[in-house]
């Protein structure tokens, strides 16, 4: 068979031509416009290395070292301080920082022994010369109320144990005298506008019975009418005096005649209490 013959198609496949050509040209498709490209995307750069590329300028090449030219010294970095150990830290309560030590634990002898020592110290502040006596915030920092209770009870006792009759009487007199006047001396200085706690003046104005006590005992052992006004009147200058600077300066300096008045007026009057009884 040759190029030029042709094949003659059958009855049925021609007319399914026909339908076709028929359905195409009755429904012509409409062809969409063709979408616009897209702008093009900025790249991102994959680097291979995992640190990002840094703006700042390459460092300089180094220079070789000359013989005028000194090195550079690096400053040596200090030496963290070293830690506590337990002995600074056992420092800790005794200097006043930190928590204070469990005493509810320790032996009743320790409890003794430092309430001993508290009163001890804060005798030496009040009474005798040193250089705290003019704050008295610095003085009695540490007040204590044992001090001043066992010089009142011992004053009392010394006074009872000096009368020929009605001891029990004389003690009550002398213990209720002392503690009244310490409080109502108290609320004198307080009333005047004076800077200080209730309790630590109570404190103070019952150390400052110490010279009294003595004077009380020395009157007990020596029966002599001239010894006793002696004793007596040095007693009440040295407690007058350890209770000066203290009255003084916790009232305004216009008020202190109105506060010292009235603690010199007790203390006259234990003095005469001392020389009145046989």
């Amino acid at each position: 068979m040759s190029q030029g013959d042709t094949i003659p198609l059958n009855s049925t496949s021609q007319s399914d031509i026909d339908e076709i050509e028929n359905l195409i040209y009755s429904h012509p498709s409409t062809v969409l416009p063709a979408r616009p490209p897209s702008p093009p995307r900025a790249a991102i750069p994959v680097s291979s290395s995992p640190f990002m590329p840094s703006n700042l300028r390459p460092p300089p090449p180094p220079t070789t070292k000359t013989d005028n030219q000194k090195p550079t010294r690096v400053p040596s970095v200090p030496a963290p301080p070293p830690l506590p150990s337990s002995a600074g830290q056992s420092n800790i309560a005794s200097t006043g920082f930190g928590s204070p030590p469990n005493t509810l634990t320790e032996p009743v002898w320790d409890t003794v022994k430092r309430d001993l020592s508290r009163i001890v110290s804060n005798l030496k502040l009040v009474v005798f010369p040193n250089p705290y006596r003019e704050d008295p915030g610095k003085a009695l920092r540490d007040w204590d109320l044992w001090g001043p209770f066992f010089f009142i009870v011992f004053l009392g006792l010394t006074l009872s144990w000096s009368a020929s009759v009605k001891k029990s009487e004389v003690f009550a007199v002398a213990f209720a005298l002392l503690a009244a006047g310490a409080v109502v001396l108290t609320l004198n200085v307080l009333l005047l506008g004076g800077h200080i706690i209730f309790f630590q003046s109570l404190s103070l104005l019952g150390y400052c019975l110490f010279p009294l006590d003595v004077g009380a005992l020395i009157c007990m052992l020596k029966d002599n009418v001239i010894l006793k006004v002696v004793v007596v009147c040095v007693a009440l200058a040295w407690s007058s005096w350890a209770a000066y600077p203290f009255m003084s300066t916790a009232v305004n300096p216009r008020r202190k005649a109105l506060a010292l008045y009235p603690v010199v007026l007790m203390y006259v009057s234990v003095g005469f209490l001392i020389i009145a009884i046989d």
